[in-house]
């Protein structure tokens, strides 16, 4: 079991640690999926106006990220949560 979960740590660590080993060019920036789509859409058609905008931008992008960041971790929790109350051994009354 042990040896098990050193491997599995080894993993997580190595999964961690590659993607800032991997070098994709000195002026690589890291760009979301709607930057990219948005630049797809306006090269194949320059005239094309959104018809739906955004309730609230945030100030900066650290803002977004932080943001982002807090939603994936409450996820992260709830999924969690709800997966150890799953597993977890049920509660029996006491029967004295």
């Amino acid at each position: 079991m042990l040896k098990r979960n050193l491997w599995m740590l080894f993993a997580v660590v190595a999964l961690a640690i590659l993607p800032l080993i991997i070098h994709h060019g000195g002026d690589a920036e890291f760009a979301g999926a709607d930057g990219e789509a948005e630049a797809a859409i306006t090269e194949i058609r320059p005239d094309y106006e959104p018809w739906a905008a955004p309730l609230w931008e945030p100030p900066s992008g650290e803002i977004e990220s932080l943001l982002f960041a807090l939603q994936a971790a409450l996820g992260a929790g709830l999924v969690g949560f709800y997966f150890g109350r799953r597993t977890s051994p049920a509660k029996r009354p006491d029967t004295n």
